[in-house]
């Protein structure tokens, strides 16, 4: 217990050292994207979801909207046609991930970690319940994932889950680092990104 927690001291001081750096290195990149944001579709330029935390409490995350006002708050996978509802530059953010950057206020809050599961949306109730029934509803959910280095979208939800379970066996700060190695990779080179 004593090592877990301190562990979780390490995660967390990791997490805001790391959310505040790629904040100020970030900065004129947000505001392009802002400004691309706004000048190409009508609606704010941060959309605010609701999603689900540690121990399945509720939590706004921002994003750069990518998706046109009076879409249905749907994961994508569930969406008929979702390529509909993007804006014109929705695609391009979604694949380059820069739509996840205003995500670094949750890290900086502790909604969220660099590395953990994705949260999920909060009517996502199927994924919602195999993780509790998992345990993986008492780790933050992350930036970024085990998951999502493994297949991202294209996982089903079982798959999604067996990953999350490891994460959370295996979970550990060197581990972590491993993860977001992969995650730039599959940036990089826009891999298993719904668009």
């Amino acid at each position: 217990m004593i090592n877990n927690t301190f562990g979780e001291k390490i995660k967390r001081i990791f997490d805001i050292v790391l959310a505040v750096s790629f904040f100020f290195i970030l900065a004129p990149l947000m505001l392009i994207v802002a400004a691309l944001v706004k000048f190409t579709s009508r609606g704010p330029t941060i959309y605010w979801s609701d999603r689900v935390g540690q121990f399945n409490k509720l939590f706004k995350m921002p994003k750069f909207r990518t998706m046109l006002v009076d879409t249905p708050v749907l994961a994508t996978h569930l969406m008929n046609d979702p390529d509909s509802y993007l804006t014109p530059i929705g695609s391009f953010l979604r694949k380059s991930s820069l739509d996840e950057i205003p995500q670094l206020w949750n890290i900086f809050k502790g909604d969220m970690s660099f590395v953990g599961p994705r949260p999920a949306l909060y009517n996502q109730d199927d994924l919602i319940a195999l993780r509790t029934e998992n345990g993986v509803d008492k780790i933050k959910p992350g930036l970024t994932g085990w998951a999502q280095v493994n297949g991202r979208d294209e996982l089903p939800l079982e798959m999604k889950v067996k990953y999350d379970v490891e994460y959370l066996a295996r979970k550990n700060i060197l581990f972590d680092i491993r993860v977001m190695f992969l995650t730039a990779l599959k940036v990089v080179t826009k891999s298993n990104v719904a668009h």
